[in-house]
């Protein structure tokens, strides 16, 4: 993280949110009491931006500067409305491809997947404004360049978003090793969000329930499982090449 990847002091902080600068994450020292910070908390709400309570000592190793206790990340792409998006993806006549992943830490993982959603034609990748990685200069060099080409949405609920889709003409398809049927044998053509989950704790329960059906990548081999930037890819050019066919 390069220092001008953040700002940090209440006021500027309050500024950058309403100047609809994209705030990544905003930490927070522990114990922090100050009447500012509280007036700063419901419009990080409001906004969706994720914040978390952290000790005085991560936002010291960020900045020497007076932080007075708060420090936000800015991120280096501006996030897209997926009500926004939908529509326009239709009104180009083009069939939707959308990658949903739920819950994916991993900055490397994440900047893969992205690369390789680019790169087969996906039109947006949706992740969650809490609990996924941080979308930061890492996982822009990761993606070849890829998150600065592609949309990225952030929403607050992907189950909601889910049902979303699905009001909107969309099926949702969640990837994993209990998937009802190998990929290769899914219609991979009609309007279609992949799902795919970390390696730690896979998709949870909660999507697999949401989503319209489920695959799984058949596995020969005795390592039992893929990394998940490469079952996204086989997945997404699977997508990619029943659509060309």
């Amino acid at each position: 993280m390069k220092k001008g990847d953040i700002i940090y002091g209440v006021h500027p902080i309050l500024e950058a949110v309403e100047s609809s600068k994209t705030v990544e994450k905003v930490l927070i020292q522990k114990g922090m009491q100050l009447e500012s910070v509280q007036k700063l908390m419901p419009v990080l709400r409001e906004a969706s931006i994720p914040y978390q309570y952290v000790p005085k000592v991560k936002l010291d190793s960020l900045t020497r500067k007076n932080h007075q206790g708060i420090v936000a990340f800015i991120s280096p792409i501006e996030y897209t409305n997926l009500e926004w998006l939908l529509p326009s993806i239709y009104e180009k006549g083009e069939m939707p491809l959308l990658v949903i992943l739920d819950h994916i830490t991993d900055v490397r993982n994440f900047g893969a997947v992205c690369r390789s959603a680019e790169c087969a034609g996906a039109h947006a990748v949706i992740i969650p404004s809490r609990g996924s990685a941080q979308v930061n200069e890492d996982a822009v060099k990761t993606s070849a360049g890829a998150l600065l080409r592609i949309p990225v949405c952030r929403v607050e609920s992907l189950t909601d978003t889910v049902a979303f889709l699905k009001n909107s003409g969309v099926l949702s398809i969640a990837c994993h090793e209990g998937g009802e049927k190998p990929y290769f044998n899914a219609d991979l053509k009609t309007p279609l969000a992949i799902i795919t989950g970390s390696e730690e704790t896979g998709i949870s329960p909660a999507m697999i329930e949401s989503a319209d059906s489920s695959i799984h990548i058949p596995m020969t081999g005795a390592t039992s499982s893929l990394n998940v930037s490469v079952a996204t890819a086989i997945i997404l050019f699977d997508a990619a090449r029943q659509r060309l066919g």
